[in-house]
């Protein structure tokens, strides 16, 4: 069996070879000299239909010749391929590198080149194929192309004419390389395009079965030894082509019928009665086809009448709602504005009380540095509370008491400032003085029972580290409180373990401002605290006289308040009276207001009422809840 080296034999027998069985076309060893001055009249290319015509037009393209001169009877002219003299390399031994270097590069742009070309059959004005530009080559493999979806004059042609322009590197116009005509029946077979020695400008056909040339012998292996394969006859085949060929004359005979016809129908002519009925017919069915479109478009008429007729009530009646609205808006901007104005005035009242409380609660919770102690030592009511540190130092220094007497203050103060805030703790307080704790509803905890989520805001008894650690996680729940307070102030907290820093920072923020503070109202309860003084007091009308008169001195307030006062100095009169047990009182309600003023000014500072003071006069009013200090 041969080897795949050896070289195939063509399938193609030389007189079957066509046009169409051509699929590319390569150049080898692209040269200029000699340079063959042809020109061309082409005037159409496939990439470029001006290309041709343009090089025409500049000059670009030189000599005279047409391709209706060519000889058809020529099948390739000798081309003068004159050998170059001999070089030696004697005279480059003493050349530079650079130099060297620079006559390379010369050389290779004079053997580098731009080229394309283009197909010509006999018959045929214009070119039937013209290929894309190769650049910057000296071996050029052109695209294929499909020869084949030609006429039959060219797909069945076996001559063609095939003209090269080539172009240098720092040329811009077009050489006119090389004219050869081409018939394919004198094509050698050389199998392929490896281990060949080409001349200059040599052309290279691709065929269907193999690649062909004009100036190497025909290469063409033996036969195989191959099992015979079931193939056609001659007689078969020659049928094929005798039947292609009739199918072709017949399209043809078709085609040359069907225009006769065409022209026997266009010369003769039609009898004037039966023109006059088809004339009659088409302009009936013209008339019905416009009546039916009047219909429709009257249809369409009425359609559009009563559409627009509502559209037209529809208008009207928006318009009126329109005017009803613009009305309602005139007479209710004033009411807007009024109502703007008044919730202006009540946010700067607001805004104003809650300076005055937050002033007034840095009053009662003062908050001031611890002497002699580091920097950021607080103390709440005189109370020193460290910054959520409680270490050995500490607690030499502090004792457990007084530590959770702080946290309670500081709780307090904390409970009253988120009601005053409007701002929600996280994390509830609950205040019963050193006994103080807070709650956490929220967290993901491992201890079962709700019990366990109250965390003591005091010292555990007896050290235990699991008490210790709820002691400290209440802390830092207080801390977080804090830092919800400040954050709904829009402050920012460096660190949430200074918990009376954080909470001085907030009072004076909130207090602060450029506005006036509102002053209190006049007035207030003071039966809160009377619970208080059973049985230390026994002169019930006297305080009572006092209150009435305090009463009658302040502003004066609605019917409703004065009745809801009147009760409840009712209902303290009576209770005093039996936890003293006095209840003879004159038919004015009143009875000795001396020995109970003198008895609430003895006993103020046991009661530890901040407003309960000197010659401070008191009042029964609920209206205001608010008590009397400005006398």
């Amino acid at each position: 069996m041969p080897s795949l080296s050896e070289p195939r034999r063509p399938r193609l027998l030389p007189q079957n070879r066509k046009l169409r069985h051509l699929k590319g076309l390569s150049l080898r060893n692209l040269s200029f000299e000699p340079v063959q001055l042809r020109t061309a009249d082409d005037v159409a290319l496939n990439r470029s239909p001006n290309k041709l015509g343009a090089l025409k037009e500049a000059g670009q393209l030189h000599g005279s010749r047409s391709s209706d001169n060519l000889r058809q009877d020529a099948l390739r002219p000798e081309r003068s391929r004159s050998q170059p003299p001999r070089r030696t390399s004697l005279i480059a031994a003493s050349t530079s590198p650079a130099l060297k270097h620079k006559r390379l590069k010369e050389l290779l742009d004079d053997t580098l080149g731009d080229a394309f070309f283009s197909l010509h059959v006999n018959g045929f004005d214009e070119p039937v194929y013209v290929s894309e530009t190769r650049e910057r080559s000296a071996n050029f493999n052109f695209q294929f192309f499909e020869l084949a979806s030609q006429g039959s004059s060219v797909s069945r042609s076996c001559q063609f004419v095939i003209r090269v322009w080539a172009r240098r590197q720092k040329q811009t116009t077009w050489t006119f390389l090389l004219e050869e005509l081409v018939d394919l029946r004198e094509l050698k077979f050389i199998g392929t395009l490896l281990n060949r020695q080409y001349p200059q400008n040599a052309l290279i056909f691709h065929l269907e079965d193999g690649v062909y040339s004009f100036d190497f012998p025909t290469r063409e292996s033996g036969p195989r030894n191959a099992p015979p394969v079931a193939t056609s006859s001659y007689n078969a085949l020659m049928k094929l082509a005798n039947l292609e060929s009739s199918i072709e004359d017949a399209m043809r005979t078709q085609q040359r019928i069907m225009k006769q016809i065409n022209d026997i129908l266009n010369d003769s002519t039609t009898d004037a009665p039966d023109v006059a009925e088809q004339e009659v017919a088409l302009a009936q069915k013209y008339v019905a086809m416009q009546q039916r479109t009047n219909r429709l478009t009257q249809a369409r008429r009425d359609e559009l009448q009563e559409s627009l007729r509502k559209r037209r009530a529809a208008i009207a009646t928006g318009r009126e709602l329109q005017e009803k609205v613009d009305e309602d808006i005139r007479n209710n901007r004033e009411t807007l504005m009024a109502a703007k104005q008044l919730l202006e005035q009540t946010q700067q009242q607001i805004r104003g009380q809650r300076r005055r409380i937050c002033s007034e609660l840095a009053d009662i919770f003062p908050i001031t540095p611890v002497p002699n102690a580091p920097p950021l030592s607080f103390q709440i009511c005189n109370v020193p509370l460290p910054n959520s540190t409680y270490d050995a130092a500490t607690a030499r220094t502090l004792n457990e008491d007084v530590l959770s007497a702080g946290l309670g203050l500081v709780t307090l103060l904390t409970r009253h400032l988120q009601l005053y805030l409007s701002q929600p703790l996280l994390y509830p307080l609950y205040h019963h003085g050193s006994r103080s704790y807070a709650k956490d509803d929220i967290s993901l905890l491992t201890e079962k029972g709700g019990s366990r989520r109250e965390f003591p805001l005091y010292l555990p008894r007896g050290g235990s580290t699991a008490l210790q650690w709820r002691f400290e996680y209440a802390w830092f729940l207080l801390n977080k409180d804090i830092e919800t307070l400040c954050t709904s102030q829009g402050l920012k907290v460096v660190d949430i373990r200074h918990t009376l820093p954080n909470l001085k920072y907030l009072l004076y923020v909130c207090s602060a401002g450029s506005e006036e503070v509102p002053a209190r109202k006049k007035g207030g309860v003071r039966g809160l605290w009377v619970g208080r003084l059973k049985g230390r007091l026994s002169a019930v009308p006297s305080l009572l006289d006092g209150e009435g008169s305090s009463a009658a001195g302040s502003r004066r307030g609605s019917s409703d308040s004065d009745l809801a006062a009147s009760q409840h100095a009712d209902a303290l009169r009576n209770a005093i009276a039996k936890s003293n047990g006095h209840g003879n009182t004159n038919s004015n309600g009143h009875g000795n207001g001396g020995d109970a003023a003198d008895m609430l000014r003895s006993h103020d500072g046991d009661l530890g009422l901040p407003f309960a003071t000197g010659d401070v006069k008191f009042s029964l009013r609920t209206k205001g809840l608010r008590e009397n200090i400005a006398g």
